[in-house]
């Protein structure tokens, strides 16, 4: 009888195990995990009217935030522009105000990971080419605000080391054209960077660019610590249409400052549109050189 209890107690236990085995056999995997809360940094476009992700902050370095497997459009969009969320705004460097979502569209062919926000400034007006930042973020405080037109001294001083960065790349500026030029503080000792976006006509069928940020030496005199410079032809264009750069296609252009790596010195965020997309900079101060720690580009849509 002890016997047959203890075969049939066997018997119990090989069934469950192998039913066990069965059942992990069957067990479906594991699904990916869903997009977590981080700390993002939008451009706010269109005069203060969308906002586009730039990057998310992790460990003090940027990594792209759009039009990538871990962040499909329709996850992203879940996450980020839930209905009425809001954002920092980030105008001189600090904390101006706020963006609140109101719509995106995840299944958009051209936007799919914009939204349309409402904007309210504390201090400044967007428009055109002046731009800014918007995150969740830690942010400076508004009284670290330093944004603003430049004097008519800093103007003249930029522009003289404007034409000298054409010259240097073999381009006379007869006559210069701005698309902005910003003063701004990111190392917060009351003096001012100057961040700007210049444009000459070399001829009738060429363009040359130049994105340039200058600062103030011991002498009191700028100079340029960092540039970006092109030339376009006419058949370097997708429209053919020369007057689309002068507008602003294809030009880098100051967002604002704003610091995420740790260092206590505000990194600087450019935007490039361009027909497809648009295209996005970072530049860090390291080492005492400044230095492109972040590029990206969002896709939009054919042309």
């Amino acid at each position: 009888m002890l016997n047959t209890k203890r075969s049939l107690f066997a018997l119990s236990m090989i069934i469950i195990l192998l039913s066990s085995t069965a059942f992990s056999q069957r067990k479906p995997k594991a699904k990916k995990p869903a997009l977590k809360a981080q700390d993002i940094i939008f451009a706010v476009l269109n005069d203060g009217k969308t906002i586009e992700p730039i990057g998310i902050i992790d460990k003090g370095e940027l990594i792209p935030a759009a039009n990538t497997d871990n962040a499909p459009a329709a996850s992203f969009g879940k996450e980020f522009y839930r209905g009425n969320s809001r954002y920092k705004i980030v105008f001189g460097g600090a904390s101006n105000g706020t963006v609140t979502v109101k719509s995106s569209d995840p299944n958009s062919d051209c936007a799919s990971y914009m939204a349309t926000v409402a904007s309210q400034m504390t201090k400044g007006k967007l428009g055109g080419n002046v731009m800014a930042l918007a995150t969740n973020a830690t942010v400076l405080p508004p009284a670290k605000f330093m944004r603003r037109m430049p004097t008519a001294q800093e103007r003249k001083s930029a522009e003289s080391l404007v034409r000298a960065e054409f010259a240097k790349n073999n381009v006379t500026a007869k006559q210069l054209f701005s698309q902005n030029l910003t003063a701004i503080d990111v190392d917060h000792d009351g003096v001012a960077e100057l961040v700007g976006s210049y444009y000459v006509k070399p001829d009738a069928k060429s363009r040359a660019l130049l994105f340039f940020i200058a600062e103030k030496g011991d002498g009191e005199e700028y100079s340029v610590v960092q540039t970006s410079f092109s030339a376009l032809k006419k058949d370097d264009i997708m429209n053919g249409e020369l007057s689309s750069v002068d507008g602003g296609v294809y030009n880098e252009l100051l967002l604002d400052s704003l610091e995420y790596d740790g260092d206590d010195v505000n990194e600087i965020f450019t935007y490039t549109l361009s027909f497809e997309g648009a295209g996005f900079k970072t530049y860090s101060k390291r080492e005492g050189k400044w230095v492109v720690a972040f590029e990206n580009s969002n896709y939009h849509c054919a042309f």
